[in-house]
């Protein structure tokens, strides 16, 4: 008997690492038209990209419906002694509440507790990995819920965006609305804080918001965990990773994953990101 941890699809945890790990991934949906995709199961990454820079529909995107959520509940929380199911910001996604809604409904013996990460991406996919790491190590549900309500308030992720227009589209804007009247050749860096989408500035090339995300993260550190994360530009989310490695402790390195098709139809194409866990 174990403690399960499960996490949506917008954590963009690379498959390996979710697998190692034991996490169990509830898709979102992403829908170009009348097309409607299962993020990461049924739609890849790179054929998720080619449609959306160059289809003539852009994509929007879903949370699971409370079917899904109580399927995953109940799937694992046969042999299980508890489940912690650590989601998208409830001021992005209504991912988080289908889940509380599930939580309720799900036919268990074990208890469920469902966090809010208040995070996107990997910020959210940090908090899911000191969870499930916890889990892994043999803690008490107890234990892991309160890593995870703890990892939280450790988690951070910045971006810079090639543009803003994707994140305009998709309605997910928040704060960094104010961007809006920028030039538009000015790169914009966004930061998610107190669950939604803030300005975090703007530069005038993006080798110069690289080097912002970068200093911003560093100033975040030092790290416990890091990634760097992509859509389109492998180069240079390696070149941050390694830039990066110093923040965290010896022994221990960055990895790069790719925003994945729900959190890609906000970010567009040319977008680069750090997430952290900051040390204790």
């Amino acid at each position: 008997m174990s403690i399960k941890v499960i996490t949506d699809s917008t954590s963009d945890l690379p498959i390996e690492l979710a697998e190692q790990l034991g996490i169990t991934v509830v898709p979102t949906n992403v829908v170009f038209g009348i097309e409607q995709f299962k993020d990461g199961t049924e739609l890849t990454a790179d054929q998720f990209y080619e449609r959306l820079i160059n289809g003539p529909v852009h994509p929007t995107t879903s949370a699971p419906s409370i079917g899904e959520f109580i399927e995953a509940f109940e799937s694992v929380g046969k042999d299980a002694d508890g489940i912690v199911s650590i989601n998208v910001s409830s001021k992005l996604s209504a991912t988080y509440n289908v889940a509380v809604q599930a939580a309720e409904q799900a036919k268990l013996n074990c208890p469920i507790e469902v966090i809010d990460s208040f995070q996107a991406s990997l910020g959210l996919g940090m908090t899911v990995i000191a969870a499930a790491k916890s889990a892994n190590a043999g803690a008490d549900f107890e234990t892991v819920a309160e890593v995870g309500r703890e990892a939280k308030e450790r988690s951070q992720c910045v971006a810079l965006f090639d543009t803003l227009e994707y994140l305009q589209r998709g309605g997910r804007i928040g704060k960094a609305r104010a961007f809006l009247g920028s030039i538009l050749r000015i790169k914009p860096m966004i930061i998610i804080k107190d669950g939604e989408v803030q300005p975090l500035g703007r530069a005038r090339t993006y080798a110069k918001g690289v080097a912002h995300i970068e200093k911003v993260a560093r100033e975040f550190g030092p790290a416990e965990e890091l990634s760097v994360m992509y859509s389109t530009s492998k180069e240079i989310a390696l070149e941050i990773g390694e830039t990066m490695r110093s923040i965290l402790p010896e022994g221990t390195e960055p990895f790069v994953s790719r925003f994945g098709p729900s959190v890609g139809s906000h970010v567009g194409p040319g977008a680069v990101g750090i997430s952290m866990l900051r040390a204790k």
